[in-house]
């Protein structure tokens, strides 16, 4: 076993998301100490998020007339120039002196000098090359004899929101196969659903176009349509709603927030409500089907709306923050203080680093709450959190319908991941 794998190179390039925007991937190379020609790489790309929280650390684009100013390559040139000089020679092996050496030369609180998306880029790199390096898989590296837990696919089958151009507000409506005896067969049941859903939406003569995340984007009257249709897919699949599948909703009702103090607008329907009104609405759906869990039913400053949310359907549901936390260890013990929420939803590009993102995962367990690794909605090919997923036991993943190539990537490298088990 290598005690010490020298970084000897670092490279960053500009790369293409799955909405065809710019990107980070960076390339770290790390070389057996004392051995001479024993180089082993990592590669590792970055995603990007539509509907992102006020407190993400930043995502550094170069605001110029490139890509319509999307363009990376402030953040790729700080790989090259500054966190390669400054961790070339170190133990890749320490990856939390990785990160921290990175946090402080950034020297902001919220990674804006050198781009969370240059950090993460180098921090999942370096992870990469060093299991190449041991000859392990990702999984193992990060998790040893621990992890030993498929997360269960929280799948998302129909998009509304900032994902998707229909009428519908909610961002995301997914399905859990909680009756599946394993990963294989559960991803089969939610494939399944996905293709009677595909034909239900047809015989209605509804669009079968798919959302950013793979979901279908049909114009439905309410969420309560969209429910109700999903329900009618796991039914015709053959499979029993409440037993075999439950049904998840993201809200990123941080896109709802308006100008005035406790006052929401659903932006496609133009309709106003109050923090009170929309607990209200939220509790009726809970009533009226089998929801496993909402995901930032509220905004991301509504404290005293989360504090009312959690103590009214803490008991009955998971609710997720997400804009909320922003896997920040910092504002998930403000929610362990205040008793918001009771699950947190996991985006390493939200935070930067590996080693945040896995002290997110376990102060939220160590307390009681779910942890549920995610991608975002600019997705790559990239397959690090389904790693992370089974490195760090979550229970669940959420990375998009059973289509398109950046989300099927997730779930194939699952499906290896569970063979190995």
């Amino acid at each position: 076993m290598y005690k010490y794998l020298k970084i000897v190179d670092i490279r960053g390039r500009e790369v293409l998301d799955s909405r065809g925007n710019p990107t980070v991937e960076a390339e770290v190379t790390v070389k057996v100490d004392g051995k001479a020609g024993e180089l082993f790489t990592g590669i590792a790309d970055v995603p990007s998020g539509a509907s992102t929280g006020k407190f993400e650390a930043v995502e550094l684009r170069d605001n110029d007339g490139r890509y319509g100013g999307k363009g990376v390559e402030k953040a790729v040139k700080n790989i090259n120039e500054e966190i390669y000089p400054a961790l070339e020679g170190v133990n890749g092996l320490n990856q939390r002196k990785i990160d921290e050496t990175m946090i402080a030369l950034d020297k902001t609180e919220n990674k804006g000098k050198i781009g969370a998306n240059a950090m993460l880029a180098v921090s999942m790199a370096n992870m990469k090359a060093c299991a190449k390096a041991l000859n392990i898989p990702d999984y193992k590296y990060i998790g040893g004899i621990c992890a030993k837990k498929m997360p269960v696919p929280m799948m998302n089958i129909l998009n509304g929101g900032a994902h998707a151009s229909n009428n519908i507000d909610v961002q995301e409506f997914m399905i859990l196969p909680v009756g599946a005896c394993c990963f294989r067969e559960g991803l089969r049941w939610c494939a399944e659903v996905y293709e009677s859903l595909k034909k239900i939406l047809k015989k209605m003569d509804l669009s079968v176009a798919v959302g950013d995340e793979g979901g279908f984007a049909p114009n439905l009257d309410s969420e309560d349509a969209a429910l109700d249709v999903i329900v009618q897919a796991i039914t015709e699949a053959g499979y029993k709603p409440g037993e075999e599948f439950m049904i998840s909703l993201d809200v990123a009702a941080s896109e709802w927030k308006t100008d005035k103090t406790g006052v929401y607008r659903m932006p496609k329907k133009n309709v106003e409500l109050s923090t009170d009104q929309l607990i209200s609405l939220w509790s009726d759906l809970v009533k009226k089907y089998p929801i496993f869990s909402i995901e930032d039913p509220l905004d991301e400053e509504d404290w005293e709306g989360w504090k009312k949310i959690t103590e009214l359907l803490g008991n009955e549901i998971r609710l997720v923050g997400d804009d909320l936390f922003v896997t920040n260890v910092k504002r998930l013990k403000k929610g362990l203080d205040e008793k918001c929420a009771n699950a947190i939803l996991i985006k390493p590009n939200q935070i930067g680093t590996v080693t945040e993102t896995i002290d997110a995962v376990q102060m939220a367990q160590t307390k009681g709450y779910i942890a549920i690794m995610s991608h975002r909605s600019g997705e790559t090919e990239d397959t690090t959190i389904a790693d992370l997923a089974v490195a760090l036991n979550t229970g669940y993943i959420k990375t998009g319908a059973p289509c398109r190539g950046e989300r099927t990537a997730k779930y194939n490298q699952l499906l290896r991941i569970e063979e190995m088990l």
